[in-house]
């Protein structure tokens, strides 16, 4: 029995052996959690985009507004880096529309006179996870760091969201790369393995037809999981969406993803002559985008060269759109940009999927 066991120990521990590259993966995968897992969740946030705003008719600067505005931009928690990115405005309106279209995340609105009856307002952006809670603190503080009595009143203008919903965004993304990986790029390896490619070219379908098959068979199939995700999370994070062209809105961004990650797979499998290469690469790949999307963590909590790293996440831009879409209720106007950006990733992402599959095949 002995002599049977160590015989298959030695041919599985060879065969693992054989393959450097699943090795490298094994060891640089945790490495990978620790650098980029670490440092996406639960750094300190800083550098919040807060405006301030004097309420008309405004005159001069009152008191309380100069030592509040001071305190803002000057204030820091612990060791960190200076909390808010303060601007200034004018009228309320121009703040008002600012919050609107996502420059800033809340605006404080200080009174035209120093009577202790006159009220501070803040406005939130309440859609975001932790950020609303850390902008009232360093406000309050403000405001009372001054000495003044003034009533306070925090307005959170998407009504109160739970992490349950703010993440819940972040998963129905996942949901489509994680269906794409499995169904798509493991399927592609599977087939070719068995031989299926090999039988489609001695058919009389075109290699062009494969290619647009394969691509649009896993497009299909990662929409779909998209958008049951998306239903359920609806249900379970008892988010509410009243309008159509909200909808409508969602499963574009959701096809747009489905259809750039299904090509961006394709051109990876075709890349890979075995499923273990393929899935540690992808597994990979999927720990980078998923966690610099800002889907678990503000975007605001990770290191600066972790930040920027979210300009080439296509993930980071479904995301953004997902949720300015669901938990905000806002509209083309302001997700156009990252339509955009999924639209180009998506063009380029096809492009290098068909480039890639069509010399495989060849």
């Amino acid at each position: 029995m002995m002599r049977g066991a160590v015989a298959i120990f030695k041919r599985d521990f060879k065969k693992f052996l054989s393959t450097p590259f699943v090795i490298f993966m094994t060891l640089f995968m945790p490495i990978m959690y620790l650098i980029v897992f670490g440092n996406a969740m639960g750094g300190a946030i800083t550098g919040i985009p807060v405006g301030i705003v004097q309420e008309e008719p405004y005159i001069t600067e009152t008191p309380l507004f100069q030592s509040a505005s001071e305190f803002m931009r000057y204030y820091h928690q612990n060791d960190n880096p200076v909390l808010f990115s303060i601007t200034t405005f004018n009228q309320e309106k121009a703040a008002q529309q600012a919050l609107s279209t996502g420059r800033i995340m809340g605006y404080v609105v200080f009174p035209s006179d120093t009577s202790p009856g006159r009220e501070v307002r803040l406005y939130l952006d309440s859609s975001e996870y932790v950020i609303p809670g850390l902008i009232e603190a360093g406000v309050t503080a403000a405001v009372r760091g001054t000495g003044a009595n003034n009533p306070f009143s925090v307005s959170k203008i998407y009504g109160s969201t739970e992490y349950i919903q703010f993440f819940g965004v972040g998963v129905i993304v996942m949901a489509i790369f994680m269906t794409t990986m499995m169904g798509g790029g493991i399927a592609l390896i599977r087939d070719r393995e068995l031989g299926i490619i090999e039988g489609y070219l001695v058919t009389p379908v075109k290699r062009s037809s494969i290619i647009l098959g394969t691509i649009g068979s896993g497009t299909i199939k990662a929409f779909m999981a998209g958008t049951i995700i998306f239903m359920v999370n609806l249900v379970i994070a008892g988010t509410v969406i009243r309008t159509s062209d909200s909808y409508l809105l969602v499963f574009s961004v959701l096809f747009l993803i489905s259809l750039g990650i299904t090509s961006l797979v394709v051109a990876l499998a075709s890349r890979f002559s075995s499923q273990q290469e393929y899935a540690s690469s992808v597994a990979f790949l999927n720990l980078f985008l998923f966690m610099t999307s800002g889907a678990f963590y503000p975007v605001l909590g990770m290191p600066d060269w972790l930040r920027w790293m979210t300009l080439i996440n296509p993930e980071a831009y479904a995301v953004h759109a997902l949720r300015s879409i669901i938990l905000r209720g806002q509209g083309l106007a302001i997700i156009w940009p990252d339509i955009l950006a999924l639209s180009i990733f998506t063009g380029l992402a096809i492009m290098l999927g068909i480039a890639t599959y069509r010399r495989r095949l060849e």
